[in-house]
């Protein structure tokens, strides 16, 4: 388990605002994966899409990694079609930044199971996304728009022991959306250490 220090790095947003409306048409982009390919949203039009923001040096992150919360909720939902694309907006010489090397070494030691890391060195889609905190999760439905922005959880905690008696809010919504029912909570307050521009 990681020592959690630099308390002042992370974040908590209480006054998120959202780049992209919920319901409005989620911006395309293209990035180079930890498997030397190149993924675009584009690609993927017709099935769901979570994003995931992600900084391996996060505590927050952690939370979900160590107690495999994050692998589960990737296996369980790339199983049914999902895509999965965790996304890396770390600036060079920032905390959590990878090369494409790095990046696979990552899944390998989280066993992680997204169906691609995606590297975004220059934080263009993370500015696009105005994702701000690591995790920072979004759900893109089949038609192409934004259906879910905000926290895994109503739990700001870095304690995995939270993770208990947490509301899985993006779960809930990504499962409501596969199942065609109304979304309760489409925009949360992420919670997470701040992302690394």
């Amino acid at each position: 388990m990681k020592i959690y220090l630099y308390a002042m790095l992370f974040l908590v947003s209480t006054h998120t605002s959202f780049a992209v409306s919920n319901n409005a048409k989620a911006p395309n982009f293209k990035l180079s994966g930890h498997d030397g390919k190149t993924y675009s949203l584009s690609q993927f039009k017709g099935k769901h899409v979570v994003l995931e923001w992600y900084n391996d040096d996060c505590p927050y992150v952690d939370k979900h990694y160590e107690s495999s919360n994050m692998q589960n909720l990737q296996k369980e939902f790339t199983k049914k079609g999902v895509v999965w694309l965790s996304i890396i907006s770390s600036a060079p010489g920032k905390q959590g930044h990878v090369d494409q090397e790095g990046a696979t070494k990552l899944v390998k030691q989280r066993q992680s199971a997204p169906t691609a890391v995606l590297l975004d060195p220059k934080g263009v889609v993370g500015r696009q996304y105005n994702a701000q905190t690591t995790p920072h999760m979004y759900v893109i439905a089949p038609s192409g728009k934004l259906v879910y922005q905000g926290a895994i959880d109503d739990k700001p905690s870095a304690n995995p022991k939270s993770l208990k008696t947490a509301s899985p809010w993006f779960k809930n919504a990504l499962l409501a959306s596969m199942n065609g029912k109304k979304i309760e909570n489409g925009s949360t307050s992420p919670y997470g250490c701040s992302v690394k521009y």
